[in-house]
């Protein structure tokens, strides 16, 4: 192996360790969506969109406070960014999110043409972009899209998690 072999190698990982710190800085601030989301008894899944290393928006779930099915995180964030951008086409930007999306989020982050996607936990029941559905990936659609998946995936579970076994247990205490 040559000397600039080596030097590639090296600052590939140099770049692969700072990306996924920041993409962990990201996904903590999604968490805290996710958290004040869960907070309003809706389910925590928390999302934001950065584009240039700025905070373009944040957002967690509220289809049940403002009675709208659409009100997941992702959308709310692409709304909100589409206003603050003055541009429906979200070229450039990374979306950070803490379960994978759905099928309606997934739509929506291709047609907003959002450059990368990262996400924390997978969603077996209705994941669109590996679980059960490989949307986010189908080389057919005219947006290719970067994915990145497992970021801070225990925590993001675990909110979830927790989420759902007090309510269950929440239930259980009601006569």
């Amino acid at each position: 192996m040559t000397r600039q072999q080596i030097d590639d190698i090296e600052t590939e990982t140099a770049f692969s360790l700072s990306l996924q710190a920041e993409d962990e800085k990201w996904m903590q601030i999604a968490l805290k969506s996710a958290k004040a989301a869960s907070d309003l008894g809706e389910v925590p899944v928390g999302a934001v969109l950065v584009k240039d290393g700025n905070l373009i928006a944040a957002a967690g779930n509220q289809p049940i406070l403002l009675h709208d099915p659409t009100a997941h995180a992702e959308i709310r964030v692409l709304r909100t960014a589409a206003q603050q951008l003055h541009n429906y086409r979200l070229p450039g930007s990374t979306l950070y999110v803490t379960l994978e999306p759905c099928l309606m989020c997934i739509g929506a982050i291709i047609h907003a043409r959002v450059e990368r996607l990262v996400y924390g936990a997978t969603d077996p029941k209705t994941g669109a972009v590996c679980s059960l559905y490989p949307i986010g990936s189908d080389r057919r659609l005219n947006h290719p899209l970067i994915i990145t998946s497992g970021i801070l995936e225990a925590e993001c579970s675990d909110l979830l998690r927790t989420f759902f076994q007090e309510k269950r247990a929440a239930r259980k205490q009601q006569p």
